[in-house]
């Protein structure tokens, strides 16, 4: 019944989407609740997936890896039920490209940040315990040292 040659009506069964994605069945069917996929049903009310629905969770799953919820993913590649446009798609993905980059830079000087504060506080207490400690301590307190315990 279904086709499965390379041609363009190839379509797929839930089942073999999720295997081929390794997501779930669930997972695919919440998407088409989110209007992200809508794909046909046959006379028994079978989901048949075309290559369009494909290639939309495709982009939907990259768009989960990249760190974008799904009302940013349905913003860049449109509901379903309404066709954007190539030019405008590659647009919003821009600007929500733009948009994740600058967080991903302020989060990285956060981090730089913390971490310089990390190391002051560090040499900090290490100057603190070397004045605590008798001559000629048995410890090592740098990195990977033993610690005397």
């Amino acid at each position: 019944m279904r086709n499965t040659s390379a041609s363009p009506s190839r379509s797929w069964a839930i089942a073999e989407l999720a295997q081929e994605l390794e997501i779930s069945t669930r997972t695919i069917r919440f998407y088409e609740e989110k209007g992200l996929i809508s794909p046909e049903r046959t006379s028994g009310n079978q989901r048949i997936y075309s290559k369009r629905d494909r290639a939309r969770l495709k982009l939907i799953l990259r768009g989960k890896r990249f760190g974008y919820s799904l009302e940013e993913i349905g913003e860049m590649i449109g509901m379903a039920s309404v066709d954007l446009d190539e030019a405008e798609q590659i647009k919003r993905s821009l600007a929500y490209g733009d948009k994740r980059l600058e967080e991903i830079r302020q989060r990285i000087e956060e981090l730089k940040m913390l971490a310089e504060d990390i190391e002051t506080m560090r040499a900090k207490l290490l100057a603190k315990l070397r004045e605590l400690e008798p001559q000629g301590g048995n410890g090592s307190h740098e990195p990977g040292g033993d610690t005397g315990a």
